[in-house]
């Protein structure tokens, strides 16, 4: 049975039980070279960059009509990325990753977004691969003073 004012929630046939379509978009491993970081080295020299982003959204639209207008834009998601990877300047991981979770969720309105950003070697003494930050945004919808 649907429910009312959307054709994607449905009511389940147990009491009190609603349930929404869900899908998850993920780009793994977008690689940009980056002058994010604290030291002057990295400002200057620069550093590899990976990043993964996991969109959570209603796909059922797409789904039913195979058109590219019924869904996120996997091109547009990762120009997004690259503008702000390679066009703009942080000192942290945690700056980086927090400007690309906004910006994907207000660009393309997932319910949520989850941003990975990883340095790959990293100024760190010792050995090893990378550092990662991630971040995770929701969205928020109307107006609900009690959270």
């Amino acid at each position: 049975m649907q429910g009312k004012g959307s054709e994607n929630i449905f009511i389940s046939g147990r009491k009190g039980i609603v349930v929404k379509n869900m899908g998850i978009i993920r780009l793994h491993n977008m690689i940009f070279y980056g002058f994010h970081g604290v030291s002057p080295a990295e400002k200057e020299t620069g550093r590899r960059f990976e990043v993964d982003i996991e969109l959570s959204l209603d796909l059922s639209k797409a789904e039913r009509s195979d058109r590219l207008k019924d869904t996120v834009n996997y091109k547009e998601v990762y120009q997004t990325v690259h503008d702000i990877i390679i066009g703009e300047h942080f000192s942290l991981l945690e700056a980086v990753s927090s400007r690309i979770a906004d910006a994907v969720l207000q660009k393309f309105k997932p319910d949520m977004v989850r941003v990975r950003v990883r340095k790959k070697i990293p100024p760190v003494p010792g050995n090893l691969d990378d550092i990662e930050v991630e971040i995770e945004r929701r969205a928020t919808r109307g107006n609900n003073p009690k959270g």
